[in-house]
This record gives C-alpha cells, sequence and structure tokens, in this order.
C-alpha cells in the first residue's frame, strides 16, 4: 500500500496546532505575576498605642481622634473606607492614626473590643463596630437609669463585661470569631485601657481637641469632620499646598 504523504498545508496547519498547544502549556506554567503591593496591609503601633496603617514613609500622615459612641464618627467610616483605602492608603500617599477620644463607658468598652486579636486586626474590628453602631448604641438608648447603674459598679472589668453583654457587642466580636475568653480578656486588658485613656488625655489637652471625628494632617488640624472636605485637605496636601 502506497505511504499517504500529507499535503504541505496540512502539515502547517499541524505544525502550528503543535506550537499553539506547547505555548499554551508554556504560559500555563509560567509563574503569577505578582500583586501590586498594598500598604493598607502594614499596620502597626504607634509609642501611645495608636494604630497606624499605612506607608511609614507617606507624604502625608493623617490622623483621626474618633469615638464610638459618635454618630458623625460611624458616618466617616461608612463613607471614607473604600475611597480612602484604595486611592489614598494602599498607594502609599497616605499613612492613616486611628487615635481613640472616649467619650463614655460605652465608648471604652468598644474601644477595649475593638483592640482584640492584635494590630493586624484592629482595622476589621473597628469597621465592625462602626457599622453596627445604629444596633449596639439603639439598645444602650432604650436602657433605664436603673438598667444602666450596673455599668458604674465593680471593677472596669466587671463594668465593660456587663456593658458588652447588655448591647450586644459581645455577640457581635463572638460573630467575629472571638471566645468568651479572648473577649474577657481584651476588657481586662489593662496596658490596652491605659493607651485608649492616654490618647484621649493627648487628644483634649494637648491637641485641643474639642469634638469628634477630628482630623490632623501632617500635625495641623484639617478643621473639617466628613469625607468629602477631608478629601479636599487631602489633596490639597499631596499636592503641597
Amino acid at each position: 500500500m502506497p505511504r499517504h504523504n500529507p499535503s504541505l498545508p496540512t502539515r502547517r496547519l499541524a505544525i502550528g496546532t503543535l506550537a499553539g498547544v506547547a505555548l499554551t502549556a508554556l504560559v500555563a506554567a509560567a509563574p503569577a505575576k505578582p500583586a501590586a503591593e498594598r500598604w493598607s496591609a502594614t499596620i502597626s503601633t504607634s509609642p501611645i498605642g495608636a494604630h497606624l496603617v499605612g506607608k511609614p514613609g507617606a507624604k502625608v500622615k493623617l490622623v483621626e481622634y474618633f469615638s464610638y459612641t459618635c454618630s458623625h464618627c460611624a458616618d466617616f467610616a461608612k463613607q471614607s473606607a473604600v475611597p480612602l483605602k484604595t486611592l489614598y492608603i494602599d498607594t502609599g500617599l497616605v499613612q492613616f492614626e486611628y487615635r481613640n477620644l472616649v467619650r463614655d463607658p460605652l465608648d471604652l468598652t468598644a474601644a477595649l473590643l475593638a483592640r482584640c486579636g492584635g494590630a493586624k486586626a484592629f482595622v476589621g474590628n473597628h469597621q465592625a463596630i462602626m457599622l453596627a453602631q445604629p444596633t449596639w448604641l439603639g439598645k444602650a438608648a432604650k436602657m433605664t437609669k436603673e438598667q444602666l447603674a450596673p455599668w458604674y459598679q465593680g471593677s472596669e472589668g466587671e463594668r465593660t463585661r456587663r456593658i458588652a453583654a447588655d448591647t450586644g457587642l459581645d455577640t457581635l466580636m463572638h460573630g467575629r470569631g472571638y471566645t468568651k475568653a479572648q473577649i474577657d480578656a481584651c476588657l481586662d486588658s489593662d496596658v490596652a485601657s491605659a493607651e485608649i485613656l492616654g490618647m484621649t488625655n493627648i487628644g483634649q489637652n494637648a491637641d485641643r481637641v474639642a469634638a469628634t471625628p477630628s482630623f490632623f494632617i501632617n500635625g495641623k488640624n484639617a478643621e473639617v469632620s466628613d469625607w468629602p472636605k477631608l478629601k479636599t485637605r487631602l489633596d490639597l496636601a499631596l499636592k503641597g499646598a
């Protein structure tokens, strides 16, 4: 039987097919290109216990003094979360510093819980507590004087545990994966309490903060309290104005 000899076009098609398969295999085997560095993953604590998020050498240093029982602070947390992170922090333009300015026992309780899990867990805890503010703060607002009285009795740990239970803040933290023992340890932390109250003292007496939220850009009070106006101030600072 005569041997079949493929025509030239057929051989070219076969060679092209093999080359395509080889190229596909080569591309599949190539290592994935590493994702661009996101500076929001760089989180540390300052000497006073504040949480720093972003590039240490960023051109703009932004400080927020906030209270967990402040509705305007919750509004800021909600409105700024995505644009502040993606446009300013992730790009290395801004380093953001969170500073507590405690107004009441409920605020202190939330502040202690936000620090559960260490620095890397802080931003997630902070956002979760702020976004759920209408729920847990709403429960507190409906309590009678008699129901609130135990909030002022006993040790700080005993008081904050009652507050967390009465408002559902402990349930919120359970939902984030923390055990009762871990939550109690956070509420009993004398170190965390001292840092939070220390920041409050600095805010009130050194930086003369009269209300929350208050923002400082490169050490200067920005004199604004909402995200749209703060964004304008950040853009001016980045331009060197």
